[in-house]
Order: structure tokens, then sequence, then C-alpha cells
């Protein structure tokens, strides 16, 4: 069985901003994000970014940009030995009510489709920052966890009755080498 690990990008692996991330120069890892991101590719696990970026559905900017901010986090996790294996993203603004913007499934089950997945999702972990993140994951199948980082403080305070059993921890980081400390058990 493949190990796969599905993580938010903004607020999770990179500090958020209320004005989007729109240049690679905004694009600025946690402290731990990224070795984090390593520790798990030494484990033989598998790393998939799920991410909305209606920054593209509102003009904000383009593809390319996007795909400069990408390369700046790949340059990044390869200077402490890391990498993401597949990165899938919603460019829709919300008013288009695609099917792949979080808290819809859609890019979860393009990971899936990705690296050739048919069952067994409970076992996928899935960390975000917002209450969309912790829906899609669910919706998919896969189990959620919450970091406190980017939205996530604010996320805890309005969490539902069906979010109570969700691990909860400060960061990125904690909650990597929480779950590889239980795998070495």
């Amino acid at each position: 069985m493949q190990k796969l690990i599905i993580l938010d990008r903004d607020g999770v692996i990179n500090q958020d901003s209320p004005d989007y991330i729109k240049s690679p120069d905004e694009w600025i890892p946690i402290p731990g994000s990224l070795e984090a991101i390593a520790a798990l590719n030494n484990a033989g696990f598998k790393v998939a970014v799920a991410t909305n970026q209606s920054v593209i559905g509102r003009g904000y900017y383009t593809l390319e940009m996007l795909e400069n901010i990408h390369q700046k986090m790949h340059r990044e996790l390869a200077l402490v030995a890391g990498h993401i294996d597949a990165i899938l993203f919603c460019p829709h603004a919300p008013e288009d009510h695609c099917l792949c913007r979080k808290p819809k499934p859609g890019l979860f089950q393009q990971i899936f489709d990705h690296f050739h997945l048919t069952e067994s999702f409970q076992t996928i972990l899935a960390i975000g920052d917002s209450l969309r993140d912790l829906e899609a994951a669910k919706a998919a199948g896969c189990s959620p966890i919450l970091v406190l980082t980017g939205n996530g403080e604010k996320t805890q305070q309005k969490l539902s009755d069906s979010f109570l059993e969700t691990p909860i921890y400060p960061n990125l980081s904690e909650a990597i080498f929480a779950l590889l400390a239980r795998e070495t058990r």
C-alpha cells in the first residue's frame, strides 16, 4: 500500500496572507515545514499538495506566476533534501461553482487518480489550516488533521461536532513528527 499524505499549501507549508501569495518573494516557508516534508520523504511517504488558488480565477496573476511560486517551493525543499510528488490546484473563483474548489473533494480525487489509488482513503492523512481543508478531506474519505498556523487558530474556534475527533497540532512540523513517531513504534 502506498503511503500518501496531502497538504494544503498556504498556512500549512508557507505563511498565508489575507492579500494572497502573489509572487515568489511573498512565498515564505513556515519554520520547520520544509524539514517536515523532507522527513516524510525519507520515511517513504508520497507528498501531495491540494491548494485553492482563486487568485488565477480572480485575475490577480497568471498560471505562469503560480508555476514560479511552485518552483521556489521546489527549490527551497531541495535545499533540505525534500520534494513534493504532486501539486494539484483549483484555479477557479468561488462563484465558478467548480467541483475542484475545496471544500469539495475534486482536488483529492485528482490526487487519487494521479497516484492510481482506488480504495482505503481513510489511511490517507490530509493536513490543513482551514475548515474547507478539513471538509474536503472528510468528503474524500481521508483523515483530516488541523494545524494552528495560518487560519488554524480561527478554524479551531469554529469546529463543529463532526470534527471534534480531528487531531490538532501547533504546526506541520509537530504534526509530521508525531505521525512519524507513531510509525516507528
